[in-house]
Parts: structure tokens; sequence; C-alpha cells
């Protein structure tokens, strides 16, 4: 049978179910076939179809820092029925290129690796593809920038920092970089003027030179550039104005990380862990890559299982509480949920997200359910619809970085189950 195939902007792969790491027997075997083999020396893991592998295996790969999940019992999630999972697999909806779908038939089409729904706080919905495991962490990407501009915006309301100030008012070395009359706020809402590209599909993209400086990509030989992120982050010089549109740069949160670890004293991976992991019933350890000195990618270096994302999620649907106890300050949570000028960000482009704001480096969308997102490269997802009283937790390998390429089947998928279960 000829294995079926998938065409994004002009280019052809195989579907979700022919690429199936199982099927294509990446990294099997004592040792794998010199084919089959996934190495970060090859700077091959993050290509299709290798990726389909990789993202499930992450710290096997890049050193990782710890995000601990304590010693608390682990939440209870509910349990799915045999009737819900199939009544969601059943769903139909036609998506933005005008085809009608099923919810479970579309899914190898968004290269879905794993995909979990909670309706008001219990779930409905856990289905797991490839190389992912319900134990298993995988990568988070840009939804990692979601957890840390939470913890900044309590950080905001507890006084230890303030929206207001500079960044040179906490990183004195970032005076004569792009970022030296940057406020927090225009960081937080990712409203900076910086020369740096974040055209993953563009090999000469500032994203992959501060990828090779934070270890995330191998290095080439005769490599003299910088070793760290925060070695990168100095080389940044301004383009354009600060706080007149929304502009997506991961380094800025790189810098969001910086400064709460310079102002707390403590490390990320240590304040997610305190802040978040182990007070809202995570089953599993987290994980942070991190560069040559020990930092944590803050821009998108989190690893959690699928279970974990959904408990984020709910704890956000919840408006910050988690059991009873108040995790999150609910302030945190309602600011994000009203978003942020709409105007600002449709300078950006996003022809697919009309009428939506980004607020603490969360994509906010206005829509009839409130929902609010965060989103990462190659199809990761965590959707937060409170009127729908839903929580929707998707991770992906796609063989296409954007989210573009997922979109047309992702938001009216999403938007219809928000109909059926609201």
């Amino acid at each position: 049978m000829t294995p079926r195939m998938l065409e994004f902007d002009g280019a052809r792969y195989l579907d979700g179910q022919a690429s199936d790491p199982e099927v294509l027997g990446l990294m099997r075997g004592a040792p794998p076939p010199p084919d089959r083999r996934i190495r970060f020396e090859d700077d091959r893991f993050l290509s299709f179809p290798q990726i389909r592998w990789s993202l499930s295996h992450m710290r096997e790969l890049l050193p990782t820092a710890n995000v601990a999940r304590g010693s608390a019992r682990p939440s209870d999630l509910g349990e799915v029925s045999p009737s819900a999972d199939a009544a969601i697999d059943a769903l139909s909806f036609t998506d933005l290129n005008g085809r009608p779908r099923r919810w479970g038939e579309a899914l190898p089409d968004t290269y879905c690796d794993g995909i979990l729904v909670m309706h008001r706080g219990r779930r409905v919905y856990e289905q797991y593809f490839g190389a992912l495991r319900p134990e298993r962490p995988h990568c988070c990407f840009s939804i990692t920038k979601s957890y840390a501009a939470t913890l900044a915006a309590a950080l905001i309301l507890e006084g230890v920092l303030a929206e207001q100030d500079r960044v040179p008012f906490y990183l004195p070395e970032m005076a004569g970089t792009a970022y030296a009359d940057v406020r927090l706020r225009e960081l937080l809402d990712m409203q900076v003027g910086v020369a740096y590209s974040e055209l993953y599909s563009d090999p000469a993209a500032g994203v992959w030179d501060y990828a090779r400086a934070g270890g995330l990509r191998a290095r080439p030989a005769g490599y003299e550039g910088p070793s760290n992120f925060y070695e990168f982050l100095l080389t940044l010089r301004k383009e354009g104005e600060h706080g007149r549109e929304f502009a997506y740069k991961t380094v800025n949160t790189e810098l969001l990380c910086w400064i709460m670890k310079r102002v707390t004293g403590v490390s990320f991976a240590d304040l997610l862990s305190a802040r978040v992991w182990s007070q809202i019933g995570c089953e599993q350890d987290g994980y942070l890559s991190v560069d040559s000195v020990g930092v944590e990618m803050g821009g998108g270096g989190l690893n959690a299982s699928l279970r974990d994302l959904a408990r984020f999620g709910e704890l956000m649907r919840c408006e910050g509480s988690c059991n009873g106890r108040q995790v999150l300050p609910a302030r945190v949570v309602a600011d994000i949920r009203r978003g942020s000028d709409t105007g600002k960000f449709a300078k950006a482009g996003y022809a697919l997200l009309p009428g939506y704001s980004y607020r603490d480096m969360w994509w906010v969308s206005h829509n009839p359910y409130g929902a609010f997102e965060a989103r990462g490269i190659h199809g990761q997802r965590l959707y937060v619809a409170p009127r729908a009283e839903l929580v929707i937790a998707r991770f992906a390998s796609h063989p296409v970085a954007s989210s573009a390429a997922n979109d047309p089947i992702t938001i009216p998928a999403f938007l219809a189950l928000c109909a059926s279960l609201g």
C-alpha cells in the first residue's frame, strides 16, 4: 500500500500514520541501524521524520534541569469512559479549507502525539500515538513562555517586579542592547523592536543562532559565536519602536527569565517547581533543557507529561485555584483573560487569528468561549475555554514548525468541541 502524503508549503511529507516512529523503527534495535539512529551531533533530531521520536525523548539528546513534582499525591483527573471517547472521535466539523472532518480521523493530519480533554474538571478524552506515553514528558516548545510569563505576572502583583521598570534596572548589562529602553510590560506582551527573526523556515534566521548559543542545535566546526543564552542576548540590537505592535520573539522570554532569576536568586526550574508543579498534583517531574552554564531555556525548553500540561490548563481555567487552594493570584489569570490591544496584534499579520491579542505570553482569542491559548511550534497547544468549562492539551510533531500548518484543522476542531460540550 502506498503511504499517504500531505503537502505543506509546496513540500510533501508522510502523513501522521505513515511517519509514526514505531512504524519507521526509529531508534529501535541494539544498537539501532545507522539510518534509524537519532543523535544530537548530527543536527537532524528536529528534522522530519526524526522529530516524531525526538520530541518525546529530549532529555536523551540534551542536558536538562529537573522540575520536581514534590511528594504530594497526584490529583484525580477522573476516568475516561469509552462512550465519551467515541462521541468525541465522531464529532463533525469543517476545516478552514472547507473540508468536512471528524475529530478522531483528523488527528493524524495534525501529527498528533497525544491529546487530552478536560470538561468541568474531569477527563473526558485521552489518546496517545507514536512515541508518546502517559508517563513520558514531551517537548512543550513555546508553551514554556506561558508558564514563565504567568510566574512573572505573579511576581509583579506581589511587588517583586514592576511592569513599568526598564530592563536595565534589573540587568544593567543590557543597557547597550535593544532592551536599553524596554519596559517589563512591553517584554511580557511581546511589543519589543529587536533585530531578530523567528522565521523557522529560514536557516539563517536569528532563532537558529539563539538555538546554537543555548545548545539546542549542534554547532558547526569553527563556531565562534555566543556560548550561552546570556551571551547571545547581549548581542541583540534595536530595530523599530517598542510598544507599537505585537512582534513574537522568543528572546523576550529568555530575557524575562534572566530577570526573574537575577531578582529572586532562584532558577526557573526551581521557581516553576515551587510555585506550580508541586502545587497542582502533577504526576511526573518536568524538565527544562539547559545551556552550557546551566541556564534553562525559558523560551521553549520545557518538557511535561500530557496530563500535567492539562493540570496547568485546569489551574488557569479555575482562576489560579486548585483543590480549594489559591496557587496563582486570581487577578493574574483575570488580566490574562482580558487580553491586550487587538489592534497591535493585528499588525503582525496572523491571518488565521483575527481578533486575537497577546497578554503575558498567552494568545487570547476574545471568542464567545473566552478561550486563551499557550502555543508551541510543531503543534503544541494548551487551549483553555472557561465559558465552555473546557481544557484541551495537545502534543504533536508536525513537520512544519509554524502553527499556520495545523491551525486550519485545529481551530475549527477546538471550536466544535467547545460547542459540543459547552
